[in-house]
């Protein structure tokens, strides 16, 4: 089967999802079909990709920062609250573990920094409550909750 009947194939089967595909005359560039939209993922240079599009952090990075800043819009606009231009710059990386005692465990976590940004004219309080609810983001619940992935060869 040539690779041309297979991305049918799958396209088919999952037209509704996200479809990631790397041909095999690419190194790390990926191809990404996210219902109607498509895009490019890619690693760095350094990693050895040709950095044609943003890396897999990037993009999942992308995805806790849209969901922040439209998760406040919409609470913001029920709330008629004047949020103004609203910005979420975030950041990966990885840092040790501290048990209890105060101790590294020698286990690196994942650190996930995230600074919120309004334009507009808010108080204290509405600040305090904002920073509430980008933690009730969709995105920021399944990254801080615990996670299953499945996966199957097909």
């Amino acid at each position: 089967m040539n690779s041309q009947n297979t991305h049918k194939t799958i396209d088919t089967l999952v037209k509704d999802h996200v479809v990631v595909r790397i041909d095999s005359d690419q190194k790390y560039t990926a191809e990404v079909q996210a219902g109607k939209h498509q895009f490019i993922a890619d690693e760095p240079e350094t990693l050895g990709g040709k950095d044609f599009g943003p890396d897999p952090y990037q993009l999942l990075l992308s995805s806790l920062g849209a969901c922040t800043a439209m998760t406040i819009k919409m609470y913001a606009e029920r709330k008629n609250w004047d949020v103004g231009h609203i910005s979420v710059q975030l950041n990966h990386s990885k840092k040790l573990e501290i048990d209890e005692n105060g101790t590294e465990t020698g286990e690196k976590i994942d650190l996930f920094e995230r600074k919120i940004q309004f334009s507009g004219d808010l108080d204290e309080k509405q600040r305090g409550r904002l920073l509430e609810i980008a933690n009730r983001c969709p995105v920021h619940k399944t990254l801080s909750g615990t996670i299953e992935i499945e996966s199957e060869l097909v």
